[in-house]
């Protein structure tokens, strides 16, 4: 890949880059920074991605329709709560100011074998996001590990209303990988249905993010990949994107969770 064209994977990554801070010990003062650096001179990423404890201070800083989204997680990272709460969590979220939903599907259920489980949670939460609140639901590919299950979970997750497919939460072992990603992606465009694609935990650098870019230009279209159809799930994914946009030398980016 030469210079040119890192640099516009790089301002496409930006617009792509729902920019996360789901650590367990993050403060009001680091949602501020985050609110700060969604905001770059090279222009916005799509979102911010939180938990939903910090929705509320996040969008009193964003204000209503700005450019930066809100998204925020329910029923991570187990994915094991009730149904009922689940939905009170995100409705709970939407009300502070969520624009977007990432929700965790009950994944250990589905190994179990019980498939209602994963439509019931998804049926559920997708009724609480009314309007323009996007749904984008999280198998935990790391976790479901065999290719017919993860292909079986996004099934289900479209089946059921899913806006996006999300690989992972960030909090296991393995998170996103290009295997993965490519099951995921062929199911969309089976489905024949608009449903969008993020890859999310370990893609640390641009180099990565151009690796999921290509694949999706090959399985669906060279135009497809957009706001509106794919994100980037990462915490420090941001920080190389902005040193090859301003042209300065980064070390490489080491792959880290959330």
């Amino acid at each position: 890949m030469n210079s040119h064209s890192n640099r516009e994977t790089a301002a496409v990554a930006l617009s792509l880059l729902d920019l996360t801070n789901l650590r367990d010990d993050c403060t009001e003062a680091q949602i501020d920074a985050l609110c700060a650096r969604a905001q770059t001179p090279y222009g916005t990423s799509a979102a911010i991605c939180i938990w939903p404890r910090f929705v509320a201070q996040a969008r009193t800083i964003l204000g209503t329709g700005h450019a930066v989204r809100i998204a925020t997680v329910v029923n991570l990272p187990s994915g094991d709560m009730e149904v009922a709460d689940v939905a009170a969590e995100a409705r709970e979220a939407i009300a502070d100011g969520a624009d977007e939903i990432d929700l965790v599907i009950p994944y250990r259920k589905l190994l179990a074998g019980n498939e209602k489980a994963v439509t019931d949670m998804v049926k559920a939460v997708r009724a609480e996001c009314a309007g323009a609140v996007l749904l984008k639901v999280i198998i935990e590919t790391g976790e479901l590990k065999d290719a017919a299950l993860i292909r079986r979970a996004s099934e289900l997750a479209i089946e059921a209303g899913a806006d996006f497919i999300k690989t992972s939460t960030g909090k296991v072992a393995v998170n996103a990988t290009l295997e993965a990603a490519d099951i995921m992606i062929r199911a969309i465009r089976e489905s024949g249905r608009k449903v969008g694609f993020k890859p999310s935990g370990g893609i640390g650098s641009v180099t990565d993010a151009a690796l999921y870019l290509s694949l999706a230009e090959t399985i669906m279209t060279p135009d497809w990949a957009m706001p509106s159809t794919f994100r980037f799930g990462a915490s420090d994914l941001l920080d190389d994107i902005l040193s090859v946009l301003s042209g300065t030398q980064s070390a490489p980016a080491a792959a880290s969770g959330y």
